[in-house]
């Protein structure tokens, strides 16, 4: 009977079912437990395995720029601009199946990118899907898309996560095309999808930025509207990182 069990969980997939089942009959201790109590850790070993598949699957589509990074490991010293008071208030990223965007601003090397990826992190441990891209990169392959049919269906894979976080913004002008392309995916994910948006320009100057500055009212008017806000501020991190042999 348990050999015949063991072939029914291997055919129906359940693997860590039958695994945690092989185990409990290799000793003697687990006889001595009631049927339920065996049979719950049964189900808890499934549940948790199920749990970290869709987790790793999250993580690797989100194609986080830093993979480590966590909201528990921020760093708030110095004058950063970064309160955990704010920062815990937004850790159970409510926010992002509210639809609501985040705009983080700052200097080189503060740690906008590392802010994002825990928050986008974050979403994942909750569930939730997320995407990172960079901007410039992202503009390019929807020029391209235009040429080759993909564009329609390359703005349908980035209307679906419920987190789009764009790195890199305003590194340089966006040309006409790109402030329409770029129109587009605002649109597409406005007002049921959250965005993160990353840039080095602080958001006073963002609407230069533009090329097409009537497109950009109407970019501007869909993110900044109750957008949440992050200010860095301080030297560069990876500045602070260089050991004194190696500026040597």
């Amino acid at each position: 009977m348990i050999q015949q069990t063991l072939g029914y969980l291997k055919e129906m997939r359940l693997s860590v079912m039958e695994a945690e089942y092989r185990r409990q009959n290799e000793l003697a201790c687990w006889t001595e437990m009631p049927f339920e109590e065996r049979f719950s850790l049964l189900v808890d070993a499934e549940w948790r395995e199920r749990g970290n598949k869709k987790l790793r699957r999250l993580l690797k589509a989100a194609c986080l720029r830093e993979p480590g990074a966590c909201l528990e490991e921020l760093d708030y010293s110095g004058s950063r601009g970064l309160e955990k008071s704010q920062v815990a208030i937004l850790s159970d990223c409510a926010w992002v199946r509210e639809g609501r965007h985040m705009l983080i601003t700052g200097p080189c090397g503060t740690g906008k990118t590392y802010l994002a990826s825990a928050f986008a992190n974050a979403a994942c441990r909750m569930g939730l899907s997320a995407r990172c891209l960079r901007v410039p990169r992202l503009l390019v392959d929807l020029q391209v898309g235009r040429g080759d049919g993909s564009w329609a269906k390359m703005l349908w894979e980035l209307k679906k996560p419920d987190l789009l976080v764009l790195d890199d913004f305003g590194l340089e002008g966006l040309q006409a095309v790109h402030c329409r392309d770029f129109l587009e995916v605002v649109d597409d994910r406005s007002p049921s999808k959250s965005t993160v948006i990353i840039a080095q320009v602080p958001v006073s100057s963002w609407h230069n930025v533009f090329a097409d500055p009537t497109i950009a009212e109407a970019i501007l008017d869909r993110i900044l509207h109750r957008a949440l806000r992050f200010e860095l501020k301080g030297p560069s991190k990876r500045r602070e990182e260089i050991s004194p042999a190696a500026e040597t």
